[in-house]
């Protein structure tokens, strides 16, 4: 008809309908609309009309070799952008592949949205193939699990699933979707108004923070994933500055103050926060990372500022809590209600930087350790060295991943990636591919644990087959160390604890298109990762290093 457009695959109907369209093109059109790129992806049958749909709308399909990675890589894409990420995993099996990395996400609350096949309706309960009911075992790792009951509700369903996974805290968004509704066609509703902005904590709870903030000489921020989340970042710079608090990190919020800035510490965070007499506990539990409430000091009064309110009981009374979804927002009312005051806490800074300075020192040692194989902190030494600023790192281990957690350095915000308190092995080549797809012209480091690299290592066929080249390192020590040291501080023995000694991972990615090197000794180090980052391609360098080397572990599990 003249003056109307009929986009491809859709049935425009009677004069002035809305087109329909099947079930997976609305899903990729709802998904467009999002601002959602990239699909990541196991191939399935169950999922055809949604690859149909997402061919048609643009939305790049990544394929990866295991459930669980495409689930990790919907994380990784949220994790480095912000946003959220999306994957479609087939029916039975790969949704069940791919619950572990639903927890993980739902513990870090990674913004991701998961596609699921399910057999379709028409034959449920007559045994089809793969027919299994998702959405109890999913819901206790969700904010929402779904099953679209028509290709009606499919829109509607993609539209609340995006919405639900982004509003703090965020997290896992569920819905599968039966065969036979998404090949029917529906048409596409209006689109629904957007959801307002989030907005700061109440003035009433910004002020009490402000008065327990007033006076304070021993102040310290101990700031985590959702400063990050939150975008809290410029705030919270602005604040440090002006009220002179010195700043500790962990989780996403590494990167958020530079690394190399005056009120950035690492090496003090137990001395300070025992010492410190006011607390601002922002974005960051108090779990075992930081002693279910132990690290701090007994008088030390804390004030919780976070997106939303805590999943769980504060472990210990705390004197004021301030909770909006825009944390920046909340972080410049604070700093408006506490006034410009004179700094009371120069002595305090110098008293901590010294002590920082010192334990650096003290680590000069171990990064200066000349052993064959390698000391773990020689090996992020020379790492450090052919880091570019803007680098992310990323993760994937035991020990080996604590010791970079100490050493290695970030400058901005979303440059480091680890798995987060669930502590998830094999995160890392899901999240790498997501960061490098997202980030091309950055370098992308992938830290693996020999053990770690045994959950994910056939990524690297992902990795070359869609030409993302992520470097990555592993620390070969031929055992599980987490598990091997304490066990035999425990029981002076240790079992399920070893590994094959000096396995060449690095011909195994060569096997698969991939650059390997090898690394016995220390010289050997730095020209290994500079071939690795110029080689054009996906690169290992595979490092050997002490199993000897017992990580000086200080956080309680539990």
């Amino acid at each position: 008809m003249e003056g109307t457009e009929i986009l491809p695959g859709a049935d425009a109907g009677a004069a002035g309908e809305a087109p329909s369209f099947h079930g997976g093109r609305l899903i990729a059109r709802r998904l467009k609309a999002h601002g959602v790129s990239k699909l990541f992806t196991l191939s399935g049958g169950h999922l055809f009309s949604i690859y149909d749909g997402c061919r048609e709308e643009g939305v790049e399909i990544v394929d990866v070799r295991h459930e669980s990675t495409a689930a990790f890589a919907a994380e990784g894409w949220a994790k480095v952008t912000r946003e959220v990420g999306v994957c479609a995993l087939t029916a039975g099996p790969g949704v069940t592949n791919g619950i572990s990395a639903m927890a993980s996400a739902q513990a870090n609350h990674s913004p991701i949205v998961v596609l699921g096949g399910r057999a379709p309706a028409l034959r449920w309960g007559q045994g089809s193939l793969q027919e299994i009911d998702h959405v109890p075992f999913v819901r206790p790792l969700a904010k929402l699990a779904a099953t679209a009951e028509s290709a009606a509700e499919i829109p509607g369903l993609v539209d609340d699933a995006i919405a639900t996974a982004l509003a703090p805290h965020g997290g896992v968004a569920f819905v599968d979707f039966p065969l036979d509704h998404v090949f029917s066609e529906a048409a596409e509703p209006v689109e629904p108004e957007h959801e307002r902005s989030p907005e700061g904590a109440d003035a009433g709870a910004v002020e009490r923070a402000a008065e327990v903030l007033a006076g304070a000489e021993r102040p310290v921020i101990m700031a985590g994933t959702d400063l990050y989340w939150g975008h809290g970042e410029r705030a919270l710079r602005e604040l440090a500055e002006r009220l002179r608090i010195p700043v500790f990190l962990n989780g996403l919020a590494r990167g958020c103050l530079p690394a190399d800035h005056e009120l950035f510490l690492s090496r003090t965070r137990g001395q300070a926060l025992k010492g410190a007499d006011v607390a601002l506990v922002i974005g960051v539990p108090m779990d075992f990372r930081l002693g279910f409430g132990g690290s701090f000091g007994e008088d030390t009064e804390i004030v919780v500022i976070d997106r939303a309110e805590p999943e769980r009981v504060h472990p210990r009374a705390v004197a004021a809590e301030c909770y909006g979804g825009a944390v920046g927002a909340t972080l410049e009312g604070l700093l408006a209600a506490a006034g410009s005051r004179a700094p009371a806490s120069e002595r305090w800074i110098a008293e901590l930087r010294a002590a920082e300075g010192e334990r650096r020192e003290g680590e000069r040692a171990e990064v200066e350790d000349g052993r064959a194989p390698l000391h773990p902190m020689r090996l992020y030494a020379g790492l450090a060295k052919v880091l570019d600023r803007d680098a992310i790192v990323i993760g994937d281990g035991g020990d080996f991943v604590s010791y970079a957690g100490r050493v290695v350095d970030s400058y901005e915000p979303g440059c480091w990636l680890d798995p987060g308190p669930f502590g998830c092995l094999g995160t890392g080549p899901g999240y790498a591919l997501a960061a490098k797809l997202a980030h091309p012209e950055r370098q992308v480091v992938l830290m693996l644990g020999d053990g770690a690299f045994g959950f994910a290592g056939m990524e690297y066929d992902t990795l070359v087959r869609h030409g993302v080249n992520v470097v990555g390192v592993i620390g070969n020590n031929g055992i599980w160390a987490l598990e091997k040291h304490p066990m035999e501080f425990l029981y002076g023995y240790s079992v399920a604890a070893d590994l094959r000694p000096e396995t060449r991972y690095d011909q195994m990615v060569e096997a698969l298109g991939a650059h390997g090197e090898l690394v016995r000794r220390p010289e050997e180090l730095v020209p290994a990762l500079e071939r690795a980052f110029a080689a054009g391609r996906p690169a290992l360098v595979n490092v050997l290093t002490d199993p000897s080397v017992v990580y000086p572990r200080k956080s309680n599990l539990a």
